[in-house]
């Protein structure tokens, strides 16, 4: 069922004011308690919240593999989740909002992703453009960012009010069904700063793709963590940073 809902609205067009209604999405205020201590309480859309659980836990460093997670219980807007608590002990776990303060472009030690996959141009173009197709709440509302993750022959869309809700939610099924993340690719909509491009790293995804650009704490985190970032993937046009040997234009 797609999360939306119609409020009144004045529309004004061609110098004529009418009143309307407009769909807009339904987002929710979502609580994840990890092992009844910490707790964190986002904006989000009530779906895929296991997914999205998953996908945090490794994002956010708190997990690295999954035996570290004993128990993830999703009943409406709270999300419950028990984990091995070892990385939680560790200097660079992150228990709030990452965007709030950028602190993930000065992290000293990153884990380089090793792969060797690759990926030609012309399908990265041809996902932007179904990644748009399938972005039906972000069609009905324009309130959306819309995330992909890229498996063989599965893509997976996920969406939601917060980027970084929307690809935690498509690592997070990838890793649920059993993709191998460094044989895959997430593509999505909106910038790539350190903040973004530290997950693919903590999730071992070799290639990001958006329709936006980088920002240069992105760059830097994605030459140290092995990362291909692809920008301004619109139309027939693209840019790609680091690593440039992981996608194929002839």
């Amino acid at each position: 069922m797609m999360k939306v809902e119609e409020i009144d609205a004045i529309n004004y067009k061609n110098n004529e004011a009418t009143e309307a209604k407009e769909k807009v999405v339904l987002d929710e205020t979502i609580t994840l308690t990890i092992n009844n201590e910490i707790s964190r309480s986002l904006s989000a859309i009530e779906d895929s919240l296991e997914e999205f659980a998953v996908g945090y836990l490794f994002n956010e460093n708190m997990v690295n593999s999954m035996d570290a997670i004993k128990k993830i219980e999703v009943n409406g807007v709270q999300i419950n989740a028990e984990i091995d608590d070892t990385l939680l002990k560790t200097n660079e776990t992150v228990l709030c909002s990452d965007s709030a303060g950028g602190w993930r472009s000065k992290i000293k030690h990153v884990n380089p992703v090793q792969s060797t996959f690759q990926v030609h141009v012309s399908e990265l173009i041809d996902r932007i453009e179904e990644l748009k197709d399938n972005a039906e709440i972000w069609q009905a509302t324009g309130g959306t960012h819309v995330a992909g993750i890229v498996y063989k022959d599965q893509f997976v869309v996920k969406e939601d009010v917060s980027r970084h809700v929307a690809v935690d939610k498509v690592i997070g099924y990838g890793l649920l069904h059993d993709f191998d993340l460094s044989q895959s690719y997430v593509i999505y909509s909106g910038r790539m700063p350190a903040d973004m491009v530290i997950k693919m790293t903590r999730a071992g995804v070799p290639i990001l793709a958006s329709n936006a650009a980088p920002a240069n704490s992105g760059y830097n985190i994605a030459k140290k963590g092995n990362i291909t970032l692809v920008g301004f993937l619109r139309g027939q046009r693209c840019n790609v940073y680091n690593n440039q040997n992981r996608v194929i234009f002839d």
